[in-house]
């Protein structure tokens, strides 16, 4: 099988890299491919070098699976031309989340609505993915009327500019600014860019693809997104408002059964989820578990995970293995 990682030299590409060896995914054949200005850079994967290849020479390779990062212009354009050859598109962007004749999928949820005729499936947003994996269990067993989310997101999922930018202000340098503030000690209510409505693409892109996800569009769900100077993950407080009464001890059981979610909830010794532990982790951590004494049927969650990892790299990668093991490429 031929496999091509398409935003190879970036942050999350070079991620893909390493969860594909931690999961010793298999392929025959690994293409490494990115923009022109990257073509014919050396990349080092277990021991053997890699030299990468543009887009056009990756179409005319036929991969079987590709695993987009590479931003949603690029996706856009090439997607399809991939597509046309056969190869089944797995993209880390937002270009085809809200696509109705695209799948969105984290494979502990819907798999299963993955077909044989999908050729671009799209991956959800990392604060997304995070969030519906720690809430499809109680989804299933107390039904969601309304979710509320507050995030505290890594200035990895902007990208290692944003880290430069950071590093740099910290080093008491002057950085090339990527935010139109400084973000070292410093808090940003700003995730992409502002919409009519006064929410932030990123609001609206929680709001928007946790519908798709759970197909329920009766669930109310608002957003506030905001970036914070941390690197290990992101982070957020989750208030969820069940159909259904809940009891915390089923909740905590229902949470721990789940496979991708740890349970760290012992606030009398000081253990709760923090993205400085949850950094190169696969799973999504939970924890902060109480009621919410103001209104009934609502519980207070703190959920954090990885943004590189869950976030976007594993979960691609875990697509692109149901595929294989379902025998859909």
């Amino acid at each position: 099988m031929k496999l091509a990682v398409v935003g190879a030299t970036g942050l999350v590409g070079s991620e893909i890299l390493e969860v594909l060896d931690e999961h010793n995914f298999p392929f025959d054949e690994l293409l490494l491919v990115a923009s022109e200005r990257s073509v014919g850079k050396q990349i080092e994967y277990k021991g053997k070098p890699y030299t990468v290849i543009g887009l056009a020479e990756a179409v005319s390779l036929k991969p079987e699976i590709a695993i987009f990062s590479a931003g949603g212009g690029t996706s856009l354009e090439w997607a399809p031309k991939f597509a046309e050859v056969g190869t089944v598109v797995i993209d880390n962007s937002s270009a085809w989340r809200m696509d109705p004749s695209k799948k969105l999928v984290v494979p502990e949820i819907n798999a299963k609505e993955i077909s044989g005729t999908d050729k671009i499936i799209a991956n959800p947003n990392c604060s997304t993915i995070q969030m519906v994996l720690a809430l499809e269990p109680l989804r299933q067993r107390y039904g969601i009327k309304r979710i509320v989310v507050s995030t505290y997101q890594s200035v990895t999922g902007t990208g290692k500019a944003a880290v430069d930018q950071m590093m740099a202000e910290r080093a008491g340098e002057t950085p090339e600014m990527v935010y139109p503030h400084k973000i070292d000690m410093n808090v940003l209510p700003h995730i992409d860019v502002f919409q009519p409505n006064g929410y932030t693409k990123e609001e609206m892109k929680m709001i928007n693809e946790t519908k798709k996800i759970f197909s329920d569009d009766t669930i109310k769900v608002t957003a506030t997104t905001v970036r914070i100077p941390t690197m290990g993950g992101h982070s957020e407080a989750v208030n969820v408002e069940f159909k259904e009464d809940f009891d915390l001890d089923e909740v905590r059981k229902l949470l721990s059964e789940t496979p991708g979610v740890i349970v760290q909830d012992d606030p009398a010794n000081f253990v709760y989820p923090m993205p400085i532990n949850a950094h190169k982790k696969d799973e999504v951590f939970v924890g902060r578990l109480r009621r919410d004494e103001s209104q009934e049927n609502t519980l207070n969650m703190w959920i954090v995970a990885d943004n590189l990892r869950k976030g976007a790299a594993t979960n691609a990668v875990q697509i692109a293995e149901y595929l294989v093991a379902n025998s859909l490429i």
